[in-house]
């Protein structure tokens, strides 16, 4: 195996399956594993700081995973170093 723990073999038959998907088949899995990455960071979140955290602020710490300090802090009035991720 390469660099990946991902056997040629199957490396292969998901290449070919990529191959045979649509242009709109491919978009449709990019959006859904974004999705699941947010599902997962939003978890992770609930688990930090409490189910219960307010929306808002789970969409900031969301967004600062994303976006630097200087543009939440200018845009959003949020400081990810003080408040946390």
């Amino acid at each position: 195996m390469g660099p990946n723990d991902t056997a040629p073999a199957a490396e292969a038959v998901l290449v070919e399956g990529y191959r045979r998907m649509s242009a709109g088949e491919k978009l449709r899995r990019v959006v859904d594993l974004n999705e699941a990455i947010l599902d997962l960071a939003a978890a992770r979140i609930r688990g930090q700081y409490g189910p219960d955290v307010p929306e808002r602020e789970l969409r900031l710490r969301l967004a600062s995973l994303w976006l630097d300090r200087d543009t939440m802090r200018r845009v959003f009035d949020w400081d990810p170093e003080e408040k946390g991720y």
